[in-house]
C-alpha cells in the first residue's frame, strides 16, 4: 500500500506537470483593477512559489509579495487581505479563521486559531427568545450574531511569528485593489443579488454594495475607498486600531446598535459586544492535529475547529480499506459511511477546548477508528442520526457513548487560500465571515461586513438527552468545520496542502480531495474538480450533479443509500510539491466561477 501511494503521487505529479507547465503566465497587473486584470486558470506549475485562491486579483496579490522577496506567510496575509476586497461576502477583517503553517527550516507544522469569540457576558441562552430558539434568519442578520473578529489578530500573529515583512507591506496590494477597484464577475453579482433584500435593511451596506441603489453590473469596476482607508490605517497603526482603537470602537457601536433603515421594518437584534471583548481577544497558537495515513503525516487544525479531528478520524477509518483498488461504488460507499461515523462523533465531543473537555487525542486514535469503522458493511447502510462512540473507552465494535443527535445547522460560505514559497514553506489558510454576506451589517465608514459567526453555536441542544459541547458561553469560540490541511512525507517534507470553504461540507470536501489524490491517483486539479458527495450524519447524502446524475447513484441506492441534490459543494484550492522541486498550484475549474492558480516563475 505504501508503494502504491508513492507510485500514485509520482504518476500524478508527472501527468499534471506535463499538461500544466506554463499554464499561467505572469499576471499583467499584480494589483488587479479594471484594466489588465489577471486571468483565472485552475492549475499552474513553476518555481519560486505558488498561490491558489478563488480569485485572480487575490492570487496576484500573493504572487506580488512572493516576487518582492516575501515568504509564504507574507503572501498568505496579502492574499487574504485582497480576498477581503474581492470576496467581501466570504471573508474580511470583520471575521475569523484558521491558519496552518509548515516551516521548511524546522520541518514542523504550526497553527493559529483565529476564531471569533462570543461576548464575555454571553450565556447558553444567547439565541433563545421567550424560551425558544430564534429562527436562523432572525439571528443571522443581527448584532446578536457577531463575534469578536479574529482575522486581524491572526494576520499580526502569523507575521510576527513567521513572516519576513511588516503588516503595512503585505497590505499594500489589497489597499491598492480596494482603492482602484476590481472587475465585477457573475459570482460577485449573484452573491450580491442573493443578499439584496437584507442588504437594503442597512443604509451603509446598501450604499457600498448596491451602488446607485442597483446591483453591480458584470464587467463594471467596483471600488471600496472606505476599506482602502481602513487598510491604510492598519498599515500605519497595526491591528491595535481594531482591538484597542477607533476602528474597534466603531465595530462595538455597530454591533450594539445596528444602523438599520427605519423604513425597512427589520428588527436587527442588538448584540452585547464591548471594548473589553476586543481588548481580551487573542489568536491562539496551538498544536495542530496529526494522523498517519498510508505512511504520510496529515496535519490540520485542532479544536475549536472540528475539521482536523473529523477528517482525521474518517481517514483512520478508511485506512483499513485499499481505496486504490476499490470500485467507484465501493470507494464512495466507504467514504460516505466513514464521514457519517466521524460526524456522529464530532457532534458529541468537539467544542471549544477552553470551555469543554474535548478528547482530541482519543478521537484521532486508530483504536477508536477501528472500533467505529467495524460498523461499516459493504452491502448495507448505517442509519442516521447515528449514535456517537466514546473515544475515551472505545471498547468493542458498536459500543456507543450516548444517544443519537442530529447534526446542527452550519452556514456554507467561507474562502480558502493555499500558498508555498521558494524556501519550501507552506500555508493553508481558511478565513470566513460565516454566511454569504455575514451579518449583512457594514461598519459605517470602514468598508467591511461583520461576521455572523456566533450562529455556528447550537441555539439549543439537538437532543436534550445528549450533552452538546457547542452551546454559547462567555468568551467561547463556536465550533467550526474549517480544515486547512498539510500532508508531509516520511522525511517531513510537503506532499500536498488543501482546504475549502463550505461550512460543514468543508470536512467532506477535504476528505474526498485527499482520498481522490492520495488513493485514487487523480491529479490534484482533478481531485478538486471531481463531483462531490457530503454525508454529515443525516438521513440523506448530498450529491453534486456529476454524481446525482450518474449510474453510481442507482448502484448505491440499491444497498440503501438515500441522496439529495446539492448544486455546488465547496470551492477548494491546493498546492503540491513536485519531485523536481517545482510547485503545482490548483484551484476549481468551475465552482464559484473557477479559481485562480498562479506561480512566480512558470518557465520550464
Amino acid at each position: 500500500m505504501r508503494r502504491s501511494v508513492a507510485r500514485n503521487l509520482s504518476l500524478c505529479a508527472l501527468a499534471v506537470s506535463m499538461v500544466a507547465v506554463g499554464a499561467a503566465a505572469p499576471p499583467s497587473s499584480a494589483s488587479g483593477g479594471s484594466s489588465g486584470a489577471p486571468q483565472k486558470v485552475p492549475v499552474a506549475v513553476g518555481h519560486g512559489g505558488a498561490v491558489a485562491s478563488v480569485d485572480a486579483d487575490a492570487s496576484a496579490a500573493g504572487i506580488e509579495v512572493l516576487r518582492n522577496g516575501g515568504n509564504a506567510v507574507d503572501a498568505a496575509v496579502a492574499t487574504a487581505a485582497a480576498l477581503g476586497v474581492t470576496e467581501p461576502y466570504s471573508a474580511g477583517v470583520g471575521g475569523g479563521g484558521y491558519f496552518v503553517y509548515y516551516d521548511a527550516k524546522t520541518r514542523q507544522v504550526h497553527s493559529i486559531d483565529g476564531r471569533e469569540t462570543a461576548p464575555l457576558n454571553a450565556g447558553s441562552d444567547l439565541f433563545l427568545e421567550n424560551g425558544r430558539p430564534l429562527a436562523f434568519a432572525d439571528a443571522v442578520t443581527s448584532g446578536l450574531s457577531v463575534g469578536t473578529p479574529g482575522t486581524p489578530a491572526t494576520w499580526a500573529s502569523a507575521l510576527d511569528a513567521w513572516g519576513s515583512k511588516g503588516l503595512g507591506a503585505v497590505l499594500e496590494p489589497a489597499e491598492r485593489l480596494a482603492r482602484d477597484g476590481f472587475t465585477v464577475d457573475d459570482t460577485f453579482r449573484s452573491q450580491t443579488a442573493s443578499n439584496e433584500a437584507r442588504f437594503r435593511n442597512f443604509p451603509d451596506t446598501s450604499r457600498l454594495f448596491l451602488p446607485g441603489g442597483q446591483l453591480p453590473v458584470v464587467g463594471s469596476t467596483f471600488r471600496n475607498p472606505d476599506l482602502a482607508r481602513t487598510y491604510a490605517q492598519l498599515a500605519r497603526q497595526g491591528v491595535g486600531a481594531i482591538y484597542h482603537g477607533d476602528i474597534g470602537a466603531d465595530v462595538v457601536k455597530t454591533v450594539n446598535a445596528p444602523p438599520v433603515d427605519p423604513a425597512s421594518g427589520w428588527n436587527a437584534r442588538p448584540g452585547e459586544l464591548s471594548t473589553k471583548d476586543l481588548k481580551a481577544y487573542a489568536a491562539k497558537f496551538q498544536t495542530p492535529t496529526r494522523t498517519s495515513y498510508r505512511g504520510l503525516g496529515v496535519y490540520s487544525i485542532a479544536p475549536s475547529s472540528s475539521g482536523g479531528t473529523t477528517v482525521g478520524e474518517a481517514l483512520n477509518i478508511l485506512e483499513r480499506t485499499d481505496l486504490s483498488k476499490a470500485s467507484k461504488a465501493r470507494y464512495l460507499h466507504r467514504f460516505i459511511e466513514a464521514s457519517r461515523i466521524a460526524f456522529a462523533d464530532r457532534g458529541r465531543w468537539v467544542g471549544d477546548p477552553a470551555a469543554e473537555d474535548v478528547p482530541t487525542g482519543q478521537l484521532l486514535s486508530q483504536r477508536f477508528a477501528d472500533a467505529r469503522g467495524c460498523l461499516i458493511q459493504d452491502d448495507a447502510v448505517l442509519t442516521s442520526p447515528l449514535a456517537p462512540g466514546d473515544p475515551r473507552h472505545p471498547g468493542t465494535c458498536g459500543r456507543t457513548g450516548d444517544q443519537a443527535a442530529p447534526t446542527t445547522y452550519e452556514g456554507e460560505n467561507t474562502t480558502h487560500l493555499t500558498v508555498a514559497d521558494k524556501w519550501g514553506n507552506v500555508v493553508a489558510y481558511t478565513l470566513t465571515i460565516e454566511s454569504t454576506g455575514g451579518s449583512g451589517i457594514t461598519v459605517p465608514g470602514r468598508g467591511f461586513l461583520l461576521n455572523n459567526e456566533l450562529t455556528d453555536f447550537s441555539f439549543a441542544p439537538a437532543n436534550p438527552a445528549v450533552h452538546d459541547p457547542n452551546l454559547p458561553g462567555p468568551g467561547k469560540r463556536p465550533r467550526s468545520s474549517i480544515a486547512p490541511t498539510i500532508v508531509l512525507d516520511r522525511a517531513n517534507k510537503p506532499v500536498v496542502a488543501v482546504g475549502s470553504p463550505g461550512g460543514a461540507t468543508i470536512i467532506t470536501t477535504v476528505l474526498q480531495t485527499l482520498t481522490g489524490f492520495l488513493d485514487r491517483g487523480l491529479p490534484l486539479v482533478d481531485a478538486i474538480a471531481a463531483p462531490r458527495a457530503s454525508q454529515r450524519n443525516a438521513a440523506q447524502t448530498e450529491l453534486e450533479p456529476g454524481l446525482y446524475d450518474s449510474p453510481l447513484r442507482a448502484e448505491l441506492e440499491s444497498i440503501g443509500h438515500s441522496f439529495k441534490l446539492n448544486p455546488e459543494i465547496g470551492a477548494a484550492t491546493g498546492v503540491q510539491r513536485l519531485p523536481d522541486g517545482r510547485w503545482l498550484a490548483a484551484a476549481e475549474k468551475v465552482r464559484r466561477g473557477g479559481g485562480s492558480a498562479m506561480v512566480v516563475d512558470p518557465g520550464h
